[in-house]
C-alpha cells in the first residue's frame, strides 16, 4: 500500500490518470483537476494556529502543501489563505465537517469554499507514473532500483521491461534532477573482459560517461565506460579503510580508480596501488594528483600475481620519507598558530593486502607462498612487526546464516595457500558479508593474517623479496 493509499479513503482520486497503451512519454497526458473544500482563514496571522486546530480535517498528503491561496469573489479583497481539506469534506454538507471546523465557521473566523486542485506531471513520482503506464501483468517487480554514478543512472532491466525501457528512462530522468544520462547494461560485468567493464545502451541523454563521484572526502573522475566502479560498495570501502592506521603501508593489488587507495592515502597511509587496466591506472594517477595525495600513493599498471611479490621486494628496498606540516587549528589559543610537523618513514613491510577481484581473487593467493622467506627477522618474535593482513574478496552462494558459505570460502583460501588455519573466527579468519549481488549470489570479504607457515615457506625457483 502506498503513502497515498494510507492517507484517506478517497485518496485514489490523487493517483495519476492511466494510459497503458502509451509508447512514447506524453507528459501533458498526466493532469488532473480535483474539486476540494478549503478552509479560508480570514485572519492570515492565525493560519498556523488553525492548521493545528483543524489537523483532523486538513488534507495531509506527501509533497502536497495544504496551505493555498484561494481566489473567491465572496472573500474579503477577493482572496485569502486557505487550508485544503480532506476529500470527504464537502462545501455544502456541514455533516461532513469536523466539530472544530463547524465552530470556526459559526464564529466567522473561517469560511469553507471550493478549491480547484490542479495536479500535473511534475507532482507525481517516478513510481506513480510508471505504475500508470506499464501493463498490469508487468507490475510484479517494477524497476525501481538503479545505480547512480556521477550524472549517469545505470539500469539493469529484466527482459520483460525492455520494451518499455525508453519510457522508464525518460520518467527516471525527469524525476531525478542530478541525472543527465540513463543507460542500461546489456551484458554481465566482465563478461569476456578482464577489466570488469560492460556493454551498455544509452536510453536517454548524451552518451557522456566521464563522471565525477565523491566518496570518503575524495573526488574521483573517470570514464565509466572504461573502468569498474560500484557505488553500492561505498560502505565496504569505508569499513576496510577504517582498519588502516597512519603511517602503515597497504598494497592494493586490484586498485581500480582508487576507492580504497585514495581515502587511505588521505589519512597518511602509504599505498601501493596497482591495476592491470590502463584506463584505471590513468584515472588513479589523475585522481591522486587532484586530491593532493600522490606523495602517499605509488601507482602501478602490472599483473596482480607478480605485483604481490615485486611490491614486497621494492618496499623492502625503499627509503622514502615525508615531512608533513600543518598549522594548528584556528581554535588553538596560540597567537601565531604554530606549525605542527610530522615525519613519516615508509615501513619496510605491508600491514595489509587488498585483493578486490571477487570473481578470481582467491587464485592470486599462491603468490603469497614464500613471500618473506629469508626475512623472518623482520617480524615477530624478532621485532614488533606482525605479518600482513590479507583481505580477499569473493563470491559465493547465500543462506540465512552464511555457515555453508564460510566453510566453502575457508576451504578455497586454504587450498590456494596450501595451509589450513584454525578455522573461521576473529582470531583466525573473519568472513564478512559484503552484499547480495543476485538472488542466489553474495559477495564476501575473507580477512586473515598471513600465516608464518605460508609467508616463510621455502619455494624453489621463486623470486623472493630482497
Amino acid at each position: 500500500m502506498t503513502e497515498l493509499d494510507q492517507a484517506a479513503p478517497s485518496a485514489d482520486m490523487l493517483h495519476p490518470p492511466i494510459n497503458r497503451a502509451m509508447k512514447i512519454l506524453d507528459r501533458s497526458f498526466f493532469r488532473k483537476d480535483i474539486t476540494l473544500a478549503a478552509a479560508c482563514i480570514l485572519d492570515v496571522k492565525k493560519i498556523a494556529r488553525y492548521q493545528k486546530d483543524l489537523s483532523d480535517d486538513v488534507l495531509n498528503i506527501p509533497r502536497l502543501p495544504s496551505v493555498r491561496s484561494v481566489l473567491r469573489d465572496t472573500l474579503p479583497h477577493g482572496r485569502a489563505k486557505g487550508l485544503l481539506l480532506k476529500p470527504e469534506i464537502q462545501v455544502n454538507d456541514k455533516s461532513s465537517w469536523g466539530p472544530k471546523l463547524q465552530e470556526l465557521v459559526e464564529t466567522h473566523e473561517v469560511l469553507v469554499a471550493p478549491y480547484q486542485l490542479q495536479l500535473r506531471y511534475d507532482y507525481w513520482t517516478y513510481l506513480d507514473i510508471i505504475s500508470a503506464i506499464l501493463p498490469k501483468h508487468d507490475q510484479s517487480e517494477i524497476p525501481v532500483g538503479f545505480s547512480v554514478v556521477g550524472h549517469v543512472a545505470h539500469l539493469n532491466l529484466r527482459d520483460q521491461y525492455l520494451p518499455y525501457r525508453s519510457l522508464i528512462a525518460s520518467v527516471l530522468l525527469d524525476k531525478n534532477p542530478t541525472i543527465r544520462t540513463v543507460i542500461n547494461k546489456i551484458d554481465d560485468v566482465g563478461e569476456g573482459n578482464e577489466f570488469r567493464t560492460f556493454k551498455y545502451e544509452v536510453l536517454v541523454g548524451p552518451d557522456d560517461m566521464n563522471v565525477e563521484v565523491r566518496e570518503q572526502n575524495c573526488v574521483f573522475r573517470f570514464d565509466y565506460s572504461q573502468v569498474y566502479w560500484n557505488t553500492r560498495l561505498s560502505t565496504e570501502h569505508h569499513r576496510l579503510v577504517s582498519k588502516f592506521k597512519q603511517g602503515e603501508a597497504v598494497c592494493d593489488v586490484m586498485a581500480g580508480v582508487g576507492p580504497f587507495a585514495l581515502p587511505a592515502a588521505k589519512k597518511n597511509v602509504w599505498v601501493w596501488a596497482n591495476d592491470l587496466n590502463p584506463a584505471s591506472y590513468k584515472s588513479l594517477v589523475q585522481n591522486a594528483i587532484k586530491n593532493k595525495i600522490l606523495d602517499f600513493i605509488s601507482p602501478f599498471c602490472e599483473d596482480g600475481h607478480s605485483f604481490i611479490r615485486t611490491s614486497a621486494t621494492s618496499l623492502l628496498n625503499s627509503n622514502r620519507q615525508l615531512t608533513i606540516s600543518s598549522k594548528a587549528s584556528r581554535s588553538a589559543r596560540t597567537p601565531d598558530r604554530a606549525v605542527n610537523t610530522r615525519i613519516y618513514q615508509e615501513p619496510k613491510t605491508f600491514a595489509h593486502y587488498i585483493l578486490n577481484l571477487p570473481a578470481s581473487a582467491t587464485t592470486f593467493l599462491p603468490s603469497f607462498v614464500g613471500l618473506y622467506a629469508g626475512h623472518e627477522h623482520l617480524f615477530e618474535p624478532h621485532t614488533g612487526t606482525r605479518l600482513p593482513m590479507v583481505h580477499v574478496y569473493c563470491f559465493s552462494t547465500k543462506s540465512d546464516d552464511n555457515k555453508a558459505e564460510e566453510g566453502k570460502i575457508y576451504n578455497e583460501v586454504s587450498e590456494q595457500l596450501g595451509y589450513r588455519t584454525g578455522g573461521v573466527g576473529k582470531d583466525e579468519m573473519e568472513i564478512w558479508d559484503v552484499r547480495d549481488v543476485a538472488p542466489q549470489k553474495r559477495m564476501f570479504c575473507a580477512s586473515f593474517r598471513l600465516p608464518a607457515e605460508v609467508a616463510f615457506r621455502k619455494v624453489d625457483a621463486e623470486v623472493k623479496p630482497g
